[in-house]
C-alpha cells in the first residue's frame, strides 16, 4: 500500500508552496529565466497538470493497484492452504513474511537499477518478472514451491516505488500533495479489486485461478509500458538534454501548452552525501525514533487487520462445519468487501480531519479509534457487530497511513527527506513481516491475546505521535 514505499510525492507543505509560488512568480512573466535557461521542474510547473499527467496517474494507479492485489490476496490463499496442503498456521505465515522480506532486501537493487538504465526499464522489467512469478505461483506443485515463488513476488514488488517516483518527477509542485491521495485511492481500488475478483473466481478456480487472474492489473500496465514515458529529469541529469527536450515537448503538446524558449539545464539535486547516520543526529534522533516506532506499528496494524479478518471470517465457518475443511463462503467475500471498502471514507475523512487539526492530532485521533476498535473485537460475537468494528477500524488504520506518509517528509529537512522516510519505510516492512505471527499463529490459540497485542501497540503508537512536533495545520 502506499504502504512502505520510498518517499518520492510528499514534499513539506511549506516547503512545496514556497516552491510553487516562486515557480509561479517566474513562470508566468517570461517563462524562462533571466538567463534565457530553465529546468525541467520549472517547465512541467510552466504545463500544468493535464491529459498528460491523467493518463500518466492512470499507469501508475495500475502499479499500486497491482502491489495492493498482491498484499490482499495473502490473507485469502492462507486458509485455502491449510486445506490442500494442511500447511501448520506458521507455515502460512511464513508465506506472507517472506513476500515482505523480498521487498525489504531488493529496495537498494531496484533503486540502483532505475538509476543507471531508467524508471521505464525498471518498471517494464519488474511487470514482466511480476506477472511471470504470479502465473508461477498459481501452478505451484508444494508448499515449498509457492514459498520460494511468494519471495520473489516481494522481491519484484519492491521495484513499485520506482513507479512513484517516475511519477513525482513529472508532478507540477503544486500538485504533488494531492497526488498522495490519488495513489492512495489506487490502493483501496486494488484492494476491492481483489476481493470482488475473489468472489467471481475463487468458487469455481480456487486459490490457483485467483493468483493467475490477480496479475491482470499489471498484465495491462506491461502491455502498455511501451507508450510510458522516460523521466525526463532523469534524461537531463545523465546528460541527454535532447531526450528530456522530447518528452517535455510531448507533455506541452498533450497539456496544450506551448513549450519553453531557452535553454534546458539540469535540475538542483539534493545532497546525496547524507547517510542514514544524520537521522539520528542530536537534534533528529527522537523524532526519528519516534517516526520508526510509528511506521512500523502502522504496517503491523494494517496488515494485521487484514488476516485478522480472514481469520475471523473463516473461525466462523469452521464452528458451523467442525468436520469440514472450510475457508471461504459467498458471504465472507461480501463481509470482507464491505469491510475493505472502508478505506475509501478512511482516506477522505483523514482529510477533512487533516485540515482542523493537523496531522499529528489527526493521527493520535485515529489510533485511538483503533484501540477502541480491538476492544470492541475481543468481547462481540455477531457477525454484524464484527463487520461494523472491523470496518471502522480498516477506515482508521488507512487513514493513519495517509496521514504519516504526508507527515514524515515535512518534519525532515529538505536534503533528508528521501532517506527519512526510507529509513521508516524499512521499519513498516519489519512490522509487515512481524504480524502474520500475531494475526495467524497467536490467532489460533487466542483470539482475545492476539486482538490485544494490536490495542496494546496503537496505543503505544499514539502516545509516540503525541511526543512528535508540531507542524503546520492544513493539507494543501
Amino acid at each position: 500500500m502506499y504502504y512502505l514505499n520510498e518517499p518520492t510525492l510528499p514534499s513539506t507543505e511549506n516547503y512545496a508552496q514556497r516552491e510553487a509560488h516562486a515557480s509561479n512568480l517566474e513562470l508566468k512573466t517570461v517563462s524562462i529565466n533571466p538567463d534565457d535557461t530553465y529546468t525541467v521542474q520549472q517547465a512541467i510547473n510552466a504545463f500544468g497538470f493535464g491529459w498528460f499527467h491523467v493518463k500518466l496517474s492512470l499507469l501508475v494507479g495500475l502499479c499500486w493497484m497491482a502491489d495492493s492485489m498482491e498484499m490482499a490476496i495473502l490473507s485469502i490463499i492462507g486458509p485455502a492452504l491449510f486445506c490442500e496442503w494442511n500447511v501448520t498456521k506458521f507455515q502460512q505465515a511464513s508465506v506472507t513474511t517472506i513476500v515482505f522480506l523480498g521487498m525489504m532486501i531488493s529496495s537498494t537493487f531496484w533503486t540502483q537499477l532505475s538509476n543507471r538504465y531508467g524508471r521505464k526499464s525498471a518498471l517494464t522489467l519488474f511487470g514482466v518478472l511480476l506477472v511471470l512469478y504470479s502465473i508461477l505461483s498459481s501452478v505451484a506443485p508444494s508448499y515449498a514451491w509457492l514459498l520460494t515463488l511468494r519471495g520473489l513476488v516481494g522481491f519484484t514488488i519492491g521495484c513499485v516505488p520506482q513507479s512513484v517516483t517516475l511519477y513525482a518527477e513529472f508532478l507540477p509542485t503544486k500538485h504533488k500533495g494531492k497526488c498522495v491521495v490519488l495513489m492512495d485511492c489506487f490502493w483501496a481500488l486494488g484492494a476491492c479489486f481483489e476481493v470482488v475478483l475473489a468472489l467471481v473466481i475463487y468458487p469455481y478456480f480456487g486459490w490457483r485461478g485467483l493468483l493467475g487472474l490477480s496479475a491482470t492489473p499489471l498484465l495491462i500496465f506491461t502491455l502498455l509500458s511501451p507508450w510510458l514515458s522516460e523521466s525526463a529529469r532523469y534524461h537531463s541529469n545523465n546528460g541527454r538534454n535532447d531526450k528530456a527536450l522530447k518528452v517535455l515537448e510531448q507533455i506541452a503538446q498533450n497539456n496544450k501548452r506551448h513549450m519553453l524558449i531557452g535553454r534546458l539545464i539540469a535540475d538542483q539535486e539534493p545532497n546525496s552525501t547524507e547517510s542514514f547516520r544524520s537521522l539520528l543526529s542530536p537534534s533528529l534522533y527522537r523524532t526519528t525514533l519516534l517516526l520508526w516506532f510509528i511506521w512500523l506499528a502502522s504496517a503491523f496494524c494494517y496488515y494485521g487487520l487484514v488476516l485478522v479478518t480472514t481469520e475471523l471470517l473463516v473461525a466462523r465457518n469452521k464452528e458451523r462445519y467442525p468436520n469440514e475443511c472450510v475457508t471461504f463462503m459467498t458471504s465472507d467475500f461480501m463481509d470482507l468487501l464491505w469491510i475493505t471498502l472502508s478505506e475509501f471514507p478512511g482516506i477522505l475523512l483523514t482529510i477533512k480531519v487533516i485540515k482542523l487539526f493537523g496531522k499529528r492530532k489527526t493521527i493520535v485521533l485515529q489510533y485511538l479509534v483503533l484501540v477502541f476498535c480491538t476492544f470492541v473485537l475481543t468481547t462481540v460475537s455477531s457477525r454484524f457487530s464484527t463487520s461494523v468494528t472491523l470496518f471502522i477500524a480498516r477506515g482508521a488504520i488507512s487513514g493513519i497511513f495517509q496521514a504519516i506518509y504526508v507527515y514524515t517528509p515535512e518534519i525532515y529537512p529538505a536534503a533528508l527527506r528521501s532517506i527519512g522516510v526510507s529509513g521508516c519505510s524499512v521499519l513498516a516492512r519489519l512490522g509487515a513481516m512481524l504480524t502474520p505471527f500475531v494475526a495467524q499463529v497467536l490467532m489460533e490459540t487466542s483470539r482475545v491475546q492476539a486482538v490485544s497485542i494490536y490495542g496494546f501497540v496503537g496505543f503505544l503508537a499514539a502516545i509516540a505521535c503525541a511526543f512528535l512536533p508540531r507542524e503546520s495545520v492544513g493539507y494543501h
